[in-house]
This record gives C-alpha cells, structure tokens and sequence, in this order.
C-alpha cells in the first residue's frame, strides 16, 4: 500500500481535522513509498523504534509522535536519536493524538472501557473526550473499592484511588473515564454526574476534589490507559488493506 493511501485510510478513518491538538497528526515522517507492515505502540521511542526495524515494520502507528507544541525545534538528543533510525531505515511514523483518544470505537478511551468491561452512554469534557457509562452486563464490582481492584487486575499495575470524605454510594452507578494525563477532566466528569472517575493520571488539586465533592478518583497510569487505541486502529486498517501488523508494547511504569 502508498504510504500516502494509508495516510489517507488513518485520516478518514480517525477524522483528524476535528480536533485542536498539541502537535501534528498524520503522517510525521516520510520513509519508504509502500507500505507492508505497520507496527504499533503508544509512544514513538527509541525503544519502539528498534523493535520496529527489528521487526522489519515499513511503518510505525503511535499515539504519542515525536513533535508537540513548544518545543525547542532543535534536532538534537533524543530527537537526533530517534529521527536518525527511522531515516536510516526509511519507517513511515504516523502519529494521531486527541483524534485516537476520541473515535467511538476504536479508541483509547473506547478500548479502555471495553478492557474494563464499561459501556458508555454519552460523552463529556472539551472536545467530547470523555467517557461516562456504566459497568456492562457481567461486571461484579459495584463499590468503588471494588472497581479500584477491578482496574488493578486488569491493567496489571498498582493504581491511585482517592476515596471521598464521606461514605462513597454503596453502589456506583455512573462512572466516568478519560485516558492518559485527563486528571483535568475531573471537575467535569463530577458536573456530569460521575460517582468515579478513572484516567491515567493525578495531580495534586484531584485528590481533594475527589474528598470534597463525593467522588472517587483511580489513577491507572498514563501509559496503562492507552496500551489499546493504536494497536485496534492499526489493525483494523491492516486487516482492511490486506498489510501485516504487529503490537509492540514497550513497558512505561508512567
């Protein structure tokens, strides 16, 4: 396949001219023409790099690509680093930031709720980003105690949960999630109705939102929360144009 065919194919499909973002979406750079096999990752790394010519990949789909808004426009360090192997070995790098977190189906944030057996009913937050639904049939946790070990033995990793001051609903009905470093969602996934919120990750000002307002908070992990946005789109499109695909997780305890 062109490499501009699939640029294309990713376009359509994630719609990438909806959203403001912080850095560029689409194809970030240009290797060989055609296109045989993508590997997929979270983040455009070193590490993931070399597995990826390792794997003999004509491209790369991430989550998280090489260039965000502010930074210095020096090609040194790791920049250096990392550019210089994708150019030495022609690897396209596709990289789709909000517009992954956001498709309904195949997203982060959709793909976090299937893995934690959520069902979402309607969307919240700036540009619709977050998620709020309910446990789907089959789910036993109903506590927040028992959806914060839920999340534990799924994502296999330690999480942060921040119970309220006041005695959490024995039942939790609403439940919210936005992935990676959505900490900032919180205020407006409460205003939605939330009885807890899951996302990547937490900073000082959630801990006591979630104690004043009557809402748990679960940070999973940033990385944890999007190990499954890239590797459904990539193979989707894979499986669409007849091209091979491989899911290469590089472990961020982040």
């Amino acid at each position: 396949m062109n490499r501009a065919e699939l640029l294309a194919a990713f376009n359509t499909l994630l719609q990438a001219e909806r959203f403001k973002d912080y850095g560029p979406n689409g194809l970030q750079v240009e290797g060989k023409a055609e296109v045989r096999k993508i590997v997929s990752g979270v983040t455009a790394s070193l590490a993931l790099i070399q597995a990826a010519v390792a794997a003999n990949a004509d491209a790369i789909f991430v989550h998280h690509g090489l260039f965000w808004r502010g930074q210095s426009g020096t090609v040194t360090g790791w920049m250096k680093q990392r550019l210089a192997l994708l150019l030495k070995h022609d690897i396209n790098l596709y990289a789709y930031h909000l517009p992954l977190d956001a498709h309904p189906e195949l997203g982060n944030n959709a793909q976090l709720g299937l893995q934690l057996g959520l069902t979402a009913t309607s969307r919240f937050g700036d540009q619709n980003l977050g998620f709020l639904g309910g446990k789907a049939d089959g789910c036993s946790f109903s506590s927040a105690v028992e959806l914060s070990e839920h999340v534990k033995t799924v994502l296999n990793r330690p999480v942060v949960h921040i119970s309220p001051a006041r005695a959490a609903p024995k039942t939790i009905a609403n439940i919210a999630w936005c992935s990676g470093g959505a900490q900032g969602y919180f205020e407006a996934a409460i205003a939605a109705g939330a009885d807890a919120f899951i996302t990547g990750e937490i900073s000082e000002p959630q801990a006591h939102y979630a104690r004043e307002m009557n809402v748990s908070f679960i940070a999973c992990g940033h990385h944890a929360s999007e190990r499954y946005g890239a590797p459904a789109v990539a193979a989707y499109v894979a499986a669409q144009h007849g091209l091979a695909h491989e899911f290469i997780d590089i472990d961020n305890p982040a």
